[in-house]
């Protein structure tokens, strides 16, 4: 039984500026996990740092025996990379099989079953470049899902999405959550965080971690977003384009 994700006095600094200021926690195995915060508050940091992306500069990040897959932001795909949907997807197998290593039913059942989460199937010859933004991150998250990772990390999975990729993202990672893999996503919504069995507020340090109810209170998001967070009546609004006016109760 693989253990939990324990983050110790974790420190990140770029040039002379803290990313992360001493962020302590433990993330049970097979829980899902929303980080939420004010942009520049080290998000995505932390999952580049979860990842081994980058390195500490101080404290540590034991992952308790687990492997990790991470989903960046999606991007702009290079157009001189052919690559289709399914070449996409099952390059997430490669660390399993080595970059020459030979497929066997075990990596084609991985990538069929991510494929057919993300509702990819139709697309599976299309080349990435010609994909709407929202199919492509299908696809991007389609290969995490088939590294079958114990530990799932994403970037803003559902931020800019159209509804339909929205609502397929979404799924795909409950699922995977269900399935008692580990879930953690950075995000913009008070609604997606209340989804997750935890939440992380980060603010360069961590605000406050445990069950959405416990965490986002107008005493802890007032740390975290300062004047931005406004009271109408028993509503938390969170005036900020980037959260585009979400709502806490």
């Amino acid at each position: 039984m693989s253990g939990p994700l324990r983050l110790n006095s974790l420190c990140v600094r770029y040039s002379d500026e803290p990313a992360l200021d001493a962020v302590t926690a433990d993330i049970p195995a097979g829980t899902s996990v929303a980080i939420i915060g004010p942009n520049g508050s080290g998000k995505s940091t932390l999952l580049k740092a979860i990842a081994g992306l980058i390195r500490p500069d101080s404290g540590s990040i034991d992952r308790g025996g687990q492997s990790i897959s991470i989903v960046l932001q999606s991007t702009e795909v290079d157009r001189s990379v052919p690559l289709t949907v399914g070449d996409t997807v099952a390059m997430a197998r490669y660390p399993h099989i080595g970059l020459l290593g030979r497929f066997g039913a075990d990596d084609r059942r991985a990538v069929e079953v991510a494929l057919n989460q993300l509702d990819l199937g139709s697309l599976v010859n299309r080349q990435t470049h010609h994909l709407s933004g929202g199919q492509r991150q299908r696809a991007f998250v389609a290969q995490g899902l088939a590294q079958e990772a114990d530990v799932l990390l994403l970037d803003e999975p559902l931020t800019g999405l159209d509804v339909v990729s929205r609502s397929l993202i979404a799924e795909a990672l409950q699922q995977t959550s269900d399935a008692g893999r580990t879930v953690m996503i950075t995000t913009h919504s008070f609604d997606e965080a209340e989804e997750c069995d935890l939440v992380m507020l980060l603010a360069t340090r961590c605000i406050a971690i445990g069950p959405p109810g416990n965490v986002l209170t107008e005493d802890n998001l007032r740390q975290a977003f300062g004047g931005r967070i406004a009271k109408v009546g028993d509503t938390l609004i969170l005036d900020d384009p980037h959260h585009e006016h979400q709502h806490a109760h």
